[in-house]
């Protein structure tokens, strides 16, 4: 058997330190969207998922610069083979509810996610898992279907969160309105724009959490956001509006902080609806839109267009191919499909400032090759019931849809399976460009099958190109991460996928 260790750093369980004193006070987190639910388990964006990380905790996690970190997991070993992981776990970790974690509370939470009867929209991070073994109450055993290199990062997924046996009990399918998990933070309160949480004082990291509570503050106009920021009725305000940095910047109150993403950002296309199922419309729609007029005008120049289905900045990217800005060219291909005279569609996306800038910026671009698209902002809830409630593809709603994707398990399979497979149509995950393309679906089945580095990087390689031929998408770009926050807050911490940590956030006078 192959050892790999993950040991808990001294710095992990050691409280944050501040230069100066702290004080025990609120946090007010001012996000673009609505959460969309609070299991875990069953929601499909970033937004809900990262700001349930202050209540539930995976066996493993990241740290602010998406280093795969142990939490309530101290270490593992994996055979050869990628197919038996033995995991050892944290002693003496209590639920919010006084429950104890231990390894039959793993055992019922990766059951529960695995099985397809629960059609829980984060089943493939552990639908690999034939078995869940207690070895005895710190150590349980997952015993594969195939092998699977990326199983330990996906037990890292917030998608994998563990929750209390008892609440799933006591709450059954509610458990979505109840949260009871290990984290820094009990769920106190939620709204149709607020989650409040606070303090847990049993929380099993030494001297954290350092304030009192948080509220994640759901403000969809960039401007709005700004000014609580501004006037101090917020602390802290990840996805910061890139139209503003100038401002902010002047601000000495304020401290503003830009990174690189992973974050990719397309325009999906049903292929299942007319013209969308002609892989030339397809390909046109990418050539009429100039992809640095996006970056330019929805992300101020902190942006930059991609050439493949996997962003740059995540593993097993290769360049894929382009469709630089040519209308000669989409006109050509129109005209080839017997649409010289462009067609109608629609165009959903987020409701927020961000979304809705981008929608009109393809609406404007499209038009220029005679497709009128209709822009429908949607309330995050309402776009994830549209998108990822359908039953069967052929009952979908959705032509053409503007989002963004990344691996939140720092793996590319995240991205590419739940996206892109033929099996992952809605419910069961997120194609919802119904795409379905033989050579994308054998190089994704040979990727996980296999936990060899160098033979995935080849499959992902012929998924990449495959994919781009195939069109999809209106393949857009990559953006960078910018945050902002009172200088008075210090350790939180926006990660490359969009998410945010916590845990150490303290707010000093």
């Amino acid at each position: 058997m192959k050892l790999k260790k993950l040991l808990i750093s001294s710095a992990l369980a050691a409280a944050f330190i501040l230069p100066g004193a702290a004080w025990a006070k609120s946090l007010t987190v001012a996000v673009p969207n609505n959460l969309t639910g609070l299991d875990p388990t069953n929601v499909n964006d970033t937004l809900s998922q990262t700001s349930l990380r202050m209540i539930y905790q995976g066996l493993f996690g990241f740290d602010k610069d998406m280093k795969l970190t142990p939490l309530l997991a101290e270490s593992y070993e994996a055979n050869d083979t990628a197919t038996e992981f033995t995991i050892k776990l944290r002693k003496g970790i209590k639920f919010h509810d006084g429950s104890d974690f231990n390894a039959t509370a793993v055992k019922i939470n990766i059951e529960r996610l695995a099985n397809p009867d629960n059609k829980l929209s984060r089943r493939s991070l552990v639908s690999m898992v034939k078995e869940v073994q207690v070895v005895d109450d710190s150590t349980v055993k997952l015993v594969l279907n195939e092998p699977f290199g990326a199983m330990i990062p996906s037990l890292a997924h917030p998608g994998a969160m563990i929750i209390s046996p008892a609440a799933l009990e006591k709450f059954g399918k509610d458990i979505g309105r109840n949260p009871v998990g290990t984290g820094p933070f009990k769920f106190k309160n939620w709204s149709a724009d607020k989650l409040e949480v606070v303090k847990n004082e049993g929380y099993w990291k030494d001297g954290l959490p350092k304030v009192d509570g948080i509220t994640i503050s759901s403000v969809p106009e960039s401007g709005a956001r700004f000014a609580m920021l501004q006037t101090g009725e917020a602390q802290f305000v990840p996805s910061f509006p890139p139209e503003l940095i100038k401002v902010a910047e002047k601000n000495p109150k304020v401290d503003v902080d830009k990174a690189p993403s992973i974050v990719e950002w397309y325009v999906s296309m049903n292929n299942l609806k007319k013209p969308f199922d002609d892989v030339r419309v397809r390909q046109a729609l990418n050539y009429a839109v100039d992809k640095n007029a996006f970056c330019k005008i929805v992300y101020n120049d902190m942006c930059k267009p991609v050439n493949s289905i996997i962003p740059e900045n995540l593993a097993f990217h290769v360049p894929a191919g382009n469709y630089d800005f040519n209308l000669d060219k989409a006109k050509e291909l129109m005209k080839e499909a017997g649409l010289e005279g462009g067609f109608e569609t629609e165009l959903w996306a987020g409701s927020n400032t961000e979304a809705v800038r981008a929608m009109q910026f393809i609406q404007q671009q499209l038009a220029q090759i005679n497709v009128k698209v209709n822009v429908s902002p949607l309330e995050a809830g309402v776009a994830a019931q549209k998108l990822w409630s359908v039953d069967k593809p052929e009952d979908a709603g959705v032509q053409m849809y503007y989002g963004g994707w990344s691996a939140s398990t720092g793996d590319a399979d995240w991205g590419i399976r739940p996206l892109l497979y033929s099996k992952s149509f809605p419910p069961a995950m997120f194609n919802v460009a119904y795409f379905n393309d033989e050579k994308v679906n054998a190089a994704i089945e040979g990727a996980i099958s296999t936990a060899d580095n160098a033979k995935r990087a080849e499959f992902y390689a012929t998924a990449q190109k495959a994919a781009w031929e195939g069109a999809p998408w209106i393949f857009l770009g990559v953006n960078q991460n910018i945050s902002a926050k009172s200088k008075t807050l210090s350790g939180v911490y926006m990660l490359p996928d969009r998410g945010f940590l916590l845990e150490e956030a303290a707010i000093s006078e």
